[in-house]
């Protein structure tokens, strides 16, 4: 395996290892975050019905970004998500990394996301 492929599946595992514990409920969804290289996505997800409840990313209509894949489209992404959960009557929720390390842009949208009325 190179280096690449051996991440990936390192992530993988700490994702699987993760979702045994967090599960997201009707009073309590799972805010779940994709990172790539050049974009990041969040989606809010009930995992007893498995439907995705709301969704933002870099590549969404409301946010326009020159540079997708840093810290500042990170911020953007977190506060539309917290917006659009607040439309909706979600204030908690549980907070997924998928796998990711919380520094860098999985931060930057966790802060952004609580800042503006997500309670993590």
């Amino acid at each position: 395996m190179d280096v690449s492929q051996k991440r990936r599946v390192a992530r993988l595992k700490r994702q699987a290892r993760v979702r045994r514990k967090v599960r997201g409920t009707s009073e309590c969804p799972r805010l779940s975050v994709f990172r790539s290289a050049k974009h990041i996505y969040a989606q809010i997800i009930e995992d007893v019905t498995g439907t995705t409840l709301v969704s933002a990313s870099t590549l969404s209509k409301d946010i326009d970004m020159a540079h997708c894949g840093n810290v500042d489209a990170a911020k953007a992404v977190g506060s539309a998500i917290a917006k659009k959960a607040l439309e909706k009557n979600i204030t908690n929720v549980v907070f997924d990394r998928n796998g990711f390390l919380y520094q860098g842009r999985v931060q930057a949208l966790a802060d952004a996301a609580r800042e503006a009325g997500l309670k993590l």
